[in-house]
């Protein structure tokens, strides 16, 4: 089956940085767009950024535009997101997940998920 395992969270104080990467299996991964997501306590699940299948196309919340970078290497079965000057309102629970198609800034569009790394930035 397709398993998606993030690595990577932690906590870091603010302005410093951190590498989230997740590994999948279970699919042809060069099919799929790989996303990031995030979800905060008491909040929705948010669009991060994401890369189409061959890393041509990427797209990034305006939030953290600048700042991160998404990134993948298709012969690994990887997919990474590079965090630069945190910030304490980008912690939280980040989710990578694969995507066929369809509108890729969507949570709806991305039938595979991960189980989430925690990242916790202080102030």
């Amino acid at each position: 089956q397709v398993q998606l395992v993030e690595t990577g969270g932690g906590l870091v104080q603010a302005g410093g940085s951190l590498r989230l990467s997740c590994a999948a299996s279970g699919l042809t991964f060069s099919n799929y767009a790989m996303g990031w997501f995030r979800q905060a306590p008491g909040k929705e699940r948010e669009f991060v950024s994401t890369s189409s299948r061959d890393g041509g196309t990427i797209y990034y919340a305006d939030s953290v535009k600048g700042r991160f970078t998404i990134s993948r290497d298709n012969a690994r079965n990887t997919v990474y997101l590079q965090m630069n000057s945190l910030k304490p309102e980008d912690t939280a629970v980040y989710y990578c997940a694969a995507a066929g198609g369809g509108r890729l800034g969507l949570t709806k569009s991305y039938p595979y998920w991960g189980q989430g790394t925690q990242v916790t930035v202080s102030s």
